[in-house]
């Protein structure tokens, strides 16, 4: 911005005639007289006032803007204006700013006016604050003027109080509409993981900040019984409290259907048309996974969802392929259950796109990420969570809500391994099986060096589940027994699926009474139906610690 013909307007000074006469012209403000009206007709420009007519300083006085104009290396005071004077009181001309102007340091303008002296160019900054709780927005312009000791700049302030209060009224508001969605987010999530026998499990979950609202991620461990752990992770698309409320009825659902003891893809097929009942515009994908630690497998289903990934003990990592189908809610879709081995040593991760989805990226660009980070990490479940977070770049400031499942199947060695064993009989023949399948378990049982109380009530239940089996079930027939450091567990399979159903038996009944003896002396009991026909009947007894 050039001051030097606007100068002359400047109290003490004169100029030269706008238009070529010699001599002064009036200073400070214009002493025109009334001129005549002219139309277009007319066509003279010259009579119509140019710029140089203007008195600069009453320009810059009767703006609504704070003006102030400083000079010099030291920026001392040559003028400010009656907004600036109103706002911050008056300021002696000739002061330098740094001494008598607080409110530049408030503003952080002192470094500003050098930069603008150095470069020459303009420099802006917005909604700075004062002590008094105002804000500005203040823009610094170089001024070149003969008239100035040195070059000048021109500082215009702009209250946006008003402006700033607003916006942080929203920032204010948004944060608690994000405290809020996060809130109930992490009440819908597990308070605690369950930790199953057999396995170590940890999760971690961390919100996006991207936006003022969480996503629709989730995680659950569930307990099957008989040893086996169904584990859930899913993401309902969007953001906000509506997302977390569908995630929420979701997961209700899926302890609901888990509890059925169903296979994996019909539970993803029930949880398919109750997302379509909940809200067919809202899109969710679901990976949901059984593990049986006498198979050494985790038979899974997969709604749209990112592949599980498992490393070997010796750090190769594989990747489960296959029974994905489209997102829940679609319809119109049958799911199918694959299965991946879970041997001893062995880690699974179970994750959500936000962990390896990144703009510019592909998606599956990340999932090599994340199965190179994770043939490198090592240490409890907890740990490795943590080394997948860090490896993949996810900070506090990620943009996208963040899921990861870490399943851990340890490979148990000296003292710990004897207290994990195996037995089992196949039941032959007809009622002699009987007999047989009683003397199997009071050997097992005694091996394992159970107290005779507990060594008789497992007899007892292997005699009434074996008996049930025989008068009810069809060959094949097969009696298992396992005991970890917290359980024993007694499960008898056949061929038929008709599960049995806990009756109260009369008193002239001679029969009906089997799975009511067994509710009574076990700590749990429970049947399903086995993927080739058939069905299992358990039931546990909890071991004293």
């Amino acid at each position: 911005m050039n001051f030097t013909r606007w100068s002359a307007r400047l109290p003490g000074t004169q100029r030269r005639a706008a238009r070529g006469g010699e001599g002064s012209v009036p200073a400070a403000r214009g002493e025109y007289g009334p001129q005549p009206e002219h139309t277009a007709e007319d066509g003279d420009p010259g009579d119509v006032p140019a710029l140089e007519d203007f008195s600069v300083r009453d320009l810059l006085g009767r703006l609504p803007g704070l003006v102030a104009l400083v000079y010099g290396p030291e920026h001392r005071i040559a003028y400010v204006n009656e907004a600036y004077a109103s706002a911050f009181g008056p300021r002696p001309a000739g002061a330098t700013v740094a001494a008598s102007c607080p409110e530049a340091e408030e503003l952080g303008l002192l470094p500003l006016l050098d930069q603008v002296l150095r470069s020459g160019r303009p420099r802006t900054v917005k909604s700075r604050r004062t002590a008094d709780g105002g804000s500005y927005t203040v823009t610094c312009l170089p001024v070149d003027s003969p008239h100035l000791e040195g070059a000048g700049v021109l500082v215009h302030a702009a209250d946006v109080t008003d402006h700033a209060e607003a916006a942080e009224r929203l920032r204010a508001s948004e944060r608690r509409h994000r405290e809020t969605a996060v809130t109930l987010q992490r009440s819908l999530l597990p308070q605690e993981l369950e930790q199953p026998d057999d396995l170590r499990i940890a999760a971690t979950y961390q919100p996006g900040v991207a936006d003022a609202a969480v996503g629709g991620d989730w995680y659950d461990v569930i307990t099957l019984g008989a040893g086996r752990t169904a584990l859930v992770i899913g993401d309902v698309m969007g953001r906000g409290v509506r997302a977390a409320a569908v995630m929420g009825q979701l997961r209700t659902a899926v302890r609901a259907y888990a509890r059925l003891d169903l296979p994996p893809h019909e539970v993803l097929q029930l949880l398919d048309g109750l997302a379509a009942e909940i809200d067919a515009s809202q899109i969710a994908t679901c990976v949901y996974a059984v593990h049986d630690p006498n198979e050494g497998r985790l038979v899974y289903a997969s709604a749209g969802h990112l592949p599980i990934l498992v490393r070997d003990e010796d750090g190769t990592v594989r990747q489960a392929d296959g029974a994905t189908g489209p997102p829940l809610g679609t319809g119109g879709w049958l799911h199918s259950s694959g299965s991946i081995a879970l041997p001893p040593g062995s880690t699974a991760v179970l994750y959500t796109d936000g962990l390896v989805e990144r703009r510019r990226e592909d998606i599956d660009e990340g999932v090599e990420a994340l199965a190179r980070a994770l043939a490198g990490a090592s240490g409890t479940p907890q740990v490795i969570c943590g080394r997948l977070l860090r490896a993949l770049g996810v900070t506090a400031e990620h943009d996208d809500d963040v899921a990861v499942l870490v399943v851990q199947h340890p490979a148990r060695t000296g003292a710990d391994a004897e207290l994990f064993h195996n037995a089992a009989l196949e039941l032959l023949g007809g009622v002699e099986a009987a007999p047989r399948a009683r003397a199997f378990a009071s050997g097992v049982l005694s091996s394992w060096r159970f107290p005779v109380e507990l060594r008789d009530l497992g007899v007892l239940a292997t005699s009434e589940l074996v008996a049930n089996s025989l008068q009810h079930g069809t060959p094949p027939m097969r009696l298992r027994l396992r005991r970890t450091d917290r359980r024993l567990i007694i499960e008898v399979t056949d061929g038929d699926d008709h599960l049995p159903r806990r009756r109260r038996a009369e008193t002239e009944d001679e029969a009906g009474r089997g799975i009511s003896i067994i509710a009574t002396i076990a700590s749990s009991w429970g049947s399903r139906r086995t993927p080739g026909g058939g069905k299992a009947v358990w039931c546990e007894f909890a071991l004293k610690e």
